[in-house]
């Protein structure tokens, strides 16, 4: 069955390792890029991923949606799952959830819990484990997307990353997260109808809690502000 072409307009990637969040490769660049796994043309990456890490990306060719999934103001909650290097204590978890000075700023208030190995295919490069050194899985949760911000933060608390992957982004309207139901790493597919719907009622949410906040008597929108890199975090 044809798919329709409203729906091409925005696509869920599974991003592989070593994949650039960007169509056109870097000069010299060991990382490839989108081009060699998306041929559908006229689409943009809202929120990135490191080339290093893996996981659920959202592509479309609707300028708006790339603002409000991506803009800090509006705090989308998004779900990774973290190998780690160290056995995570109390503390630690405390920590990432209370919020760490990274870069000479404080993150924002997590979510950060242990995790059973989860059941993801196998990254390819595998990962080099220290022989005497035990790993842990943790699922971290964050509603704000800057540089590197995932491992800055393990790190900030003992707990190396060693794995990274991206599989949940929340619209955060009541109903399931976009997730990777459905991909392997290096697929791509269009929105469900369902999904294209939420996605359509999350822009016009927007659009009218914009006009509330600037009509007479109103500025400026609350919550608003920058933060780094928008929606990263890996």
């Amino acid at each position: 069955m044809a798919i329709p072409p409203s729906l091409l307009n925005t696509v869920l990637f599974y991003k592989p390792y070593g994949v650039l969040s960007q169509f056109t490769p870097e000069p010299g660049s060991r990382w490839d890029c989108l081009a060699s796994f998306i041929t559908h043309p006229g689409i943009y990456a809202a929120g990135r991923l490191d080339a290093d890490s893996e996981g659920l990306m959202l592509l479309t060719s609707n300028g708006r949606l790339q603002q409000r999934l991506t803009d800090p103001g509006w705090g989308h909650w998004r779900r990774y799952w973290v190998q780690v290097e160290g056995e995570p204590c109390d503390a630690q978890l405390s920590n990432l959830e209370q919020g760490l000075i990274i870069q000479g700023k404080r993150t924002l208030p997590a979510h950060a819990s242990l995790l059973e190995e989860p059941d993801l295919p196998e990254r390819q490069p595998p990962i080099r484990v220290r022989q005497h050194i035990p790993t842990s899985w943790l699922q971290i949760e964050l509603r704000e997307g800057r540089n590197r911000q995932v491992r800055r933060m393990t790190a900030a608390v003992g707990l190396p990353t060693l794995r990274l992957v991206r599989v949940g982004i929340d619209l955060m309207d009541g109903g399931p997260p976009l997730d990777l139901s459905d991909l392997a790493p290096g697929q791509w597919r269009a929105v469900n109808s369902g999904e294209h719907t939420r996605l359509n009622q999350l822009l016009q949410a927007c659009r009218i809690n914009n006009e509330r906040l600037h009509s007479p008597g109103r500025g400026g929108r609350a919550g608003g502000g920058k933060s780094g890199r928008r929606g990263g975090g890996g």
